[in-house]
């Protein structure tokens, strides 16, 4: 624990947030790697002062003092025990730009993408393009030495940095770069030249021949030369243990050619590929990568990533390289040519007469190829997207060889795999030499950690062998940090000692990394220690797809790998929250890992029930991104109200919850009360009572019900002539009290175009409910109820082939998805594939040459906001093609996040703030900027909410888009589409 004099002196003179509660430090207790360690505190940095401060109380208390970007570390370069200091929420600025010079200073803990987002108006970017783009720091950058896929080209991070100006352990402050103006330490710099002179024939003997060395101090950046002395380098790939940054000057590049090309090569076995690799090399490309069949299997059952291997993989290849060119037109045609030939000339060939011979898929579809370097860059998430107890583990997976030992390696290491039982998924850097495999291991089993060390041992002997480099692109951490001594022998490992001792003679600074490492096998320091245990719940969802305790929430809660995907800024929908508060708390991996913490008893007893874990939930708006755009498939949705559930079966639910939950029970008697409603939201002093009482914001105006709600008996009274078929209209809760017309509209459409539709009979008087709001509040039991009545009441239809359509994005995916867990079983995934929202049936319809529905021509444009689980199901594609069938309608999609509203969330009092927040990012904007005449599409009925409170536009459903169209097409004759 933290002693009171350091926790004083933390509180009075740090600037950001000083976090000392467990569950916080829980969340900075691991990253990307196998590692955990919980730190005695956090400091969220504001200033450069900040990080001075952190250090002097760290080192007056004896602490360890470890700084830490986006945390997607792989090898546990940011845990300790000691002060973590968080950069990446303020630190985070461009402090100088020189565009003609291709310069830039910035501060550590800019993201990658942000920072080449702000140099791209200027034709520029830094080009050390790493997979972790979205969420990786310049700061981490440099403390790992990255690569990225175009160092073959571009070069690593060390060849990108002029200079680093920053802290020493002792507190004074330094700059080192090139040439004069420098801040060096005179007997530091006198004895780092006397070291690089002293060992330059050493370091000639035993530093690997290969780009990819990252392993250990770049000592041989203090060997005399003729390039001058930059004790930056020496910095660079030093994992924060020499010295912290808080700005660092980059060099910058054009760039790329838009015009790029990507040859997808397939190959028959594995060993082809790598064995191609050197002539695809010759060929002059910007990078060649490498997937395996294992990871294209694996893609293939990830939403996100199995349409676009429809697009180019052909056959059953054992391995693909993707071999990319970005030269001028001429010379890509040139490349593409040469790549043929040279396949050719390897024995590869497409239509070659008997077993499978791979060939050469051209894409010049630059959209298509980024989509493929999407893929290839998630290829880490990728692997770690199984769901068994065993997961693919990084500790070998940095290995760099040479390229003429590349083939002999990988089979040499796949043997010892097999030896131990295991297998490994091979993708990433074939270019280089720099092959990304992890074994599958159980690392909760004594048996596979000792397996995980064998296999170490062996690795790292064949890359002595092959005089390759042991830690290639992602450090040293704590895996590899130990076998330095035999990779460098004994004279280079006590010349690395003598670079730290000078830097940080009390070893103050990220201690363990490098030299003085403990054992990489160290079962107290792994995320998975030997008395690792997991609650068994009675669960209110089935988890039964996952192993483990708690029915299978354990391994659903594991899927986390601490990658960081949700941690990205831009793209996408994940995670809303996290980009509106940059917290670790409200991101996808800070709730998983605190969801693992307390389960597994590391945050004290009934940690699930807390406060604290309620806090952690609380601002996850069930958006549905991170199922999607996670690639190993968290989904804290629906891990939201399982915890909801425990909390509630535990301590009740509070009013709020219940008015929420209870909405289509007490829908008919709000019809009747709407004058109460009406009249709260236009009395100030009734809406501030109303906040204290129930919880519901006073800013936030509450939905009106309508005394002309729709009801089903309007369905049929003026039937098409059904020539089209027959469709069921499920109408939710919340168009049908509240946006009545919505409805309405869809139902002329659809009997315009000529079906004939009906309504499925509920038992009772109380219309047919998915059981949204039950699950909102976390009443999954309630919520079964609902779907077990809804799915009675659709089964019958579900079985004639007729289909379910509704309006309302996440009341009808609700019967896609969570029906699935509520109800496991065939009739629940029957209705599953039966049911649709209007925008896809009539996209499908459209495109099978069915729909007979006459369209006016519509001037005009569109500006289009996608429902989260509209763009979490992947059908934001039928809503744009839908609308692309009125005539003359210019639509297009808004890049926008969650709008804010999220159903009850934006009506939390202590959420609203958030919640506007989070529309004004992207939605609201776009909205405001729009024309007084152009269309406002949406629908969700929450957007359309969010909408009228933020800019007080009124936005259409699809439904009276299409309403509107077809109308007026009546009036004037117009013909069918």
């Amino acid at each position: 624990m933290l002693k009171e004099k350091t926790r004083s002196r933390l509180a009075r003179e740090i600037e950001g947030e000083v976090r000392l509660d467990a569950f916080s430090r829980g969340r900075y207790a691991t990253d990307a790697s196998i590692y955990q360690i919980m730190p005695a505190a956090v400091v969220i940095a504001k200033s450069t002062d900040d990080v001075a401060a952190a250090l002097d109380a760290s080192r007056e208390a004896g602490l360890p003092l470890t700084m830490r970007g986006g945390g997607t570390s792989q090898c546990g370069q940011t845990v300790n025990s000691g002060l973590i200091v968080d950069c990446s929420k303020h630190l985070n600025r461009i402090l100088e730009l020189d565009v003609e010079g291709r310069r830039a200073v910035v501060e550590p803990g800019i993201v990658l993408d942000d920072l080449n987002r702000q140099l791209k108006p200027h034709g520029l970017w830094f080009p050390v393009d790493v997979s972790t783009a979205s969420r990786a720091t310049i700061g981490g950058m440099v403390g790992n030495n990255s690569c990225g896929s175009r160092s073959l080209r571009y070069g690593t991070t060390r060849d990108n940095v002029e200079r680093i100006e920053g802290l020493l352990a002792d507190g004074s402050l330094f700059d080192f770069g090139p040439g004069s103006g420098n801040r060096v330490p005179e007997p530091l710099l006198r004895q780092m030249l006397e070291l690089g002179a002293r060992e330059a024939d050493e370091i000639e003997a035993r530093f690997p021949k290969v780009q990819r060395r990252v392993g250990g101090y770049n000592i041989d950046a203090l060997v005399p030369g003729a390039a001058p002395i930059n004790l930056a380098h020496l910095l660079i790939g030093s994992e924060g243990t020499l010295g912290l940054s808080t700005a660092i000057e980059i060099r910058l590049s054009p760039l790329p050619s838009k015009t790029r090309v990507l040859g997808v090569c397939h190959f028959p076995t594995f060993r082809a590929a790598m064995e191609a690799a050197k002539p695809l090399v010759g060929l002059g490309p910007t990078s060649v990568e490498l997937v395996d069949k294992t990871m294209i299997g694996l893609a293939r059952s990830i939403p996100i990533y199995a349409k676009t291997l429809e697009e180019f993989v052909r056959g059953e290849p054992a391995a693909m390289l993707f071999v990319e060119f970005a030269d001028t037109p001429p010379e890509n045609e040139e490349n593409m040519r040469r790549l043929a030939d040279t396949m050719a000339d390897l024995g590869y060939g497409f239509g070659k007469e008997g077993a499978y011979q791979g060939g050469v898929v051209e894409v010049w579809d630059m959209a298509l190829a980024a989509d493929i370097g999407e893929l290839r860059k998630a290829g880490l998430n990728i692997m770690m997207s199984m769901k068994d107890e065993g997961k693919p583990v990084s500790f070998v997976e940095d290995c760099a060889v040479p390229l003429e030992h590349l083939a002999d390696y990988t089979d040499r290491l796949t043997e010892v795999f097999h030896s131990h039982g295991t297998e490994g998924t091979w993708y990433a850097h074939a270019s280089e030499g720099c092959l990304h495999v992890r074994p599958v291991l159980n690392l909760k089993l004594d048996k596979d950690v000792r397996v995980m060390r064998e296999i170490a041992e062996a690795a790292f002997e064949m890359v002595r062998d092959y005089k390759g480099s042991h830690s290639g692109e992602h450090g040293d951490g704590i895996v590899r940090s130990e076998f330095h001594g035999k990779m460098f022998g004994p004279r280079i490992l006590a010349a690395f000692e003598e670079v730290k001792t000078a830097f940080d003679p009390d070893s103050q600074l990220n201690p363990g990394k490098i030299v003085h490492a403990p054992k990489m096998d160290d079962r107290s320091l792994m995320r998975y220690p030997p008395d690792y245990d997991f609650a068994d719940l009675q669960n209110g969802h089935d988890w039964s797809a996952w192993p483990g305790k708690g029915g299978g929430f354990q391994g659903a809660i594991e899927m986390c790998n601490n990658n960081g995907a949700c941690r990205k800024l831009q793209g996408g929908v994940m995670c809303p929250s996290y980009r509106v508060t940059r917290d670790e708390r409200d991101v996808t991996r800070g709730r998983a890992n605190t969801l693992r913490l307390a389960l597994s008893g590391r945050l004290g007893k009934d940690a699930l029930y807390s406060d604290e874990m309620a806090e952690t939930m609380k601002l996850c708006v069930s958006c549905k991104a991170c199922k999607r755009e996670c690639p190993t498939g968290v989904d804290m949705a629906r891990m939201k109200t399982e915890v909801l559930y425990q909390r509630g079966q535990k301590l009740g639910y509070g009013l709020r919850e219940r008015l929420i939950a209870e909405m289509p029970r007490y829908a008919r008697v709000a019809v009747a009360l709407r004058w109460l409603v009406a009249l709260r939201n236009k009395v100030p002093l009734l809406a501030a009572l109303g906040e204290r009482i129930t919880g519901l914001a006073r800013q936030r105006s509450l939905p009106g019900f309508r005394a002309d709600f729709f009801r089903d008996s309007e369905v049929g009274k003026t039937p098409g002539k059904g020539g089209a078929g027959k469709v069921v209209l499920f109408t939710d809760t919340f168009n049908r009290w509240m946006e009545p017309d919505i409805p309405r509209a869809a139902l002329r459409v659809l009997e315009r175009a000529g079906y004939e539709v009906i309504t499925a009979q509920s038992p009772g008087r109380r219309p047919l409910c998915c059981g949204r709001t039950y699950l909102a509040a976390g009443m999954i039991d309630r919520a079964r109820d609902e779907a077990r009545r809804t799915l009675t009441a659709l089964l019958p239809h579900v079985r004639a082939g007729t289909p379910i359509i509704g309006l309302e994005p996440s009341c009808l995916l609700t019967l896609r998805d969570e029906f699935l867990t509520l109800l496991p079983g065939a009739e629940a995934k029957a209705l599953s594939e039966n049911a649709m929202l209007f925008e896809e049936f009539i996209a499908r319809e459209a495109r099978a040459g069915r729909l007979n529905l006459p369209m006016t021509p519509s001037a005009g444009a569109a500006h289009v906001h996608g429902h989260c689980h509209q763009k979490a199901a992947g059908v934001m594609s039928d809503m744009d093609q839908s609308l692309g069938l009125v005539p003359g309608l210019e639509a297009a999609n808004i890049e926008s996040s969650c709008c804010g509203m999220a159903g009850a969330f934006g009506y939390g009092a202590e959420t609203y703030d958030v919640s506007m927040k989070m529309g004004e990012l992207s939605l609201l904007p776009a909205v405001r900027k729009a024309a007084p005449d152009d269309l406002i599409v949406a629908n969700g009925t929450s957007c359309r909410h969010q909408i009228a409170d933020g800019t007080g536009r009124r936005a259409l459903h699809i439904a009276e888009v299409f309403d509107r169209a077809s109308e007026n097409a009546l009036e004037r004759g117009q013909d069918s589409v």
